[in-house]
């Protein structure tokens, strides 16, 4: 199943949970994705009102207010491009098991939202990846698209301190455009692809992963629970970012991000206007 959630004119604007089946949205009978997830497959089944044609509809982030996001650094390639550049090896401990780090769940951005170019940096970068979505009973309910956007210049300084990245990723992180279901996509393989402005950037392949998903779900939930709507991201596929071109393309505001990876969709972002060092605002 391909899940989603999505709101149409006049509807709240945090939109209602919802099931896509060809051209149509079945509207769930659930407040939200997350208590769609947390009722497992006869959660998804139910049902409630019309059906909306989905060329009425706009899809928002599929879990717009996940309870966490951690974010893994499970492709080696991206990991020994990436210590490379530093001029650095990848240390023995990366081997030993999957490392992560918490992004921020409270900026959470859809397919098709512009996302504001953050204050404070001139290293606007994407990063292509796939994210596990949790479900009932702490397993993994399905997968969609996410891309950590990054401000590298702002990670470089943060990194000499040694608490790993903060504020370089605090602005903005895009899911989307659905969910997948386990049952019809199971992580294991997909092409992905990244493209700015119709140019492709970035190509790699999910069979990558160095860790399985289970040994990623097995390290998040170790001394602690996983609940219905988290958000386990793969890490950057190998290429998958332009830190890793060394070509210093860096994004700039107007730029269009396409994110694809095969089975799931496109997930779509333009980069918005700069924003001033003050800005707050909420997504």
């Amino acid at each position: 199943m391909r899940l989603c959630t999505f709101r149409t004119a006049g509807g709240p604007p945090e939109g209602w949970p919802g099931r896509i089946d060809g051209d149509l949205i079945v509207r769930l009978d659930a407040p939200d994705l997350i208590a769609v997830l947390a009722g497992g497959s006869q959660g998804a089944a139910a049902s409630t009102g019309p059906a909306v044609p989905v060329s009425e509809a706009e899809l928002l982030p599929p879990v717009p207010r996940p309870p966490s996001v951690r974010d893994f650094f499970a492709f080696e390639a991206h990991v020994a491009a990436a210590r490379a550049g530093r001029g650095a090896p990848v240390p023995a401990e990366w081997y030993e098991f999957p490392a992560f780090y918490f992004s921020n769940p409270a900026a959470i951005y859809g397919p098709d939202a512009q996302v504001p170019y953050p204050a404070g940096t001139a290293m606007l970068d994407y990063e292509l990846e796939a994210a596990a979505v949790i479900g009932a009973g702490g397993r993994i309910a399905g997968f969609t698209i996410m891309n950590d956007w990054s401000a590298r210049d702002i990670q470089r300084q943060e990194m000499r301190v040694g608490l790993g990245p903060a504020k370089a990723k605090d602005f903005a992180t895009s899911l989307g455009p659905v969910v997948v279901t386990a049952d019809e996509f199971d992580g294991s393989s997909a092409v992905m692809t990244a493209r700015v402005n119709g140019e492709e950037r970035s190509r790699g392949e999910l069979s990558d992963l160095y860790f399985s998903w289970p040994d990623i779900a097995a390290q998040a939930v170790r001394n602690t629970v996983l609940r219905p709507g988290e958000i386990l991201g793969s890490g950057t596929v190998g290429t998958g970012c332009i830190l890793e071109h060394g070509d210093n393309r860096w994004l700039v505001p107007g730029d269009t991000v396409e994110l694809e990876v095969a089975g799931i969709g496109i997930l779509r972002n333009q980069v918005g206007p700069r924003q001033p060092a003050a800005s707050g605002a909420a997504p």
